[in-house]
C-alpha cells in the first residue's frame, strides 16, 4: 500500500477521495491549497501525488512545474472535463495520468493502482513479456544508459530526469533500435490495460521527454516520428 498525498481545495472531494483510498489500504495527507500542498510534497514525498488544477495560492499546475525541477515522483491531476488545455498542459509538465471531475471513486482507485504499479521497481511490472530479468537489466544504446532498477537515465554520462511514464516509454523504445513503435505499442508498455489513453497522450510525453533530453545535448535526435505511424530509438 502507498503513502498518497491528495492537494484539492474542496473539501467534499478530498472527503470523499480519502475514504476511498483508505479503504484499500492507502495512508493519505490532505492539503487544500498549492502552497501548502508543494511544501509538504518537497519535505516529505509520498509514492504518489494527486493535484487538483484550480486551488488558492498556488494552481496545480504551477505546483507540478515546480516540483518537477527536483522531483520525478508519480502525479494525477484532476480537472474540469471542459478544460481540456489544462488535460494538454498537465502531460507537458510531466503529469503521469489524469482525471476529469466528476469521476467515480472506483476508476480512481484503478487509475491510482496503475501509476503506482508503473513506480514500483522501475517499471518492472509493466513491462511487457519480456520478464522481470530484462526490465532489471540495464540498457546501454550508444549514448544512452538506462537502468530500470534504479530509474536512472544518462544520455552521454550526463542525468536526464524522466518521470515514471517517461522511462517506460525511452525503454520500450530503447529496446529494439530501428524498429518502429506505434501509439498503441507505447500504451501497453508504459500504462495498465485497464487505463485508456489517447494518442495526444503518448505524443505529449515524447515531446516532454525530447525537451528534458536536449537541456542536456541540443542537437538530441535520437527519438524519430513516422508520421501517422509511431516512434523509433535512432541509436547514435
Amino acid at each position: 500500500m502507498a503513502n498518497i498525498t491528495l492537494v484539492d481545495d474542496d473539501e467534499n472531494i478530498v472527503a470523499s477521495v480519502s475514504l476511498a483510498l483508505e479503504s484499500h489500504g492507502h495512508t493519505v495527507k490532505a492539503y487544500y491549497d498549492g502552497a501548502s500542498g508543494l511544501a509538504a510534497l518537497e519535505s516529505d514525498p509520498p509514492d504518489l501525488a494527486i493535484l487538483d488544477v484550480k486551488m488558492p495560492r498556488m494552481d496545480g499546475m504551477e505546483v507540478l512545474r515546480r516540483l518537477r525541477q527536483s522531483s520525478d515522483l508519480p502525479v494525477i491531476i484532476l480537472t474540469s472535463k471542459d478544460e481540456e488545455i489544462d488535460e494538454i498542459l498537465g502531460f507537458n509538465l510531466g503529469a503521469d495520468d489524469y482525471m476529469h471531475k466528476p469521476f467515480s471513486q472506483r476508476l480512481l482507485i484503478e487509475r491510482v493502482k496503475a501509476v503506482l504499479r508503473r513506480a514500483r521497481a522501475g517499471g518492472e511490472e509493466a513491462t511487457p513479456a519480456a520478464g522481470a530479468a530484462a526490465a532489471a537489466k540495464a540498457i546501454k544504446r550508444g549514448r544512452l544508459t538506462l537502468d530500470p532498477a534504479r530509474h536512472d537515465c544518462l544520455w552521454d554520462g550526463r542525468p536526464v530526469k524522466l518521470t515514471v511514464t517517461e522511462f517506460l516509454l525511452l525503454q520500450s523504445l530503447a529496446q529494439r533500435p530501428g524498429f518502429v513503435k506505434s501509439r498503441d505499442n507505447l500504451m501497453d508498455a508504459a500504462y495498465d490495460d485497464q487505463v485508456y489513453v489517447d494518442d495526444r497522450t503518448i505524443d505529449s510525453h515524447i515531446k516532454r521527454m525530447r525537451k528534458k533530453f536536449r537541456q542536456v545535448d541540443s542537437e538530441f535526435d535520437a527519438i524519430e516520428t513516422l508520421y501517422g505511424v509511431g516512434y523509433r530509438y535512432r541509436e547514435i
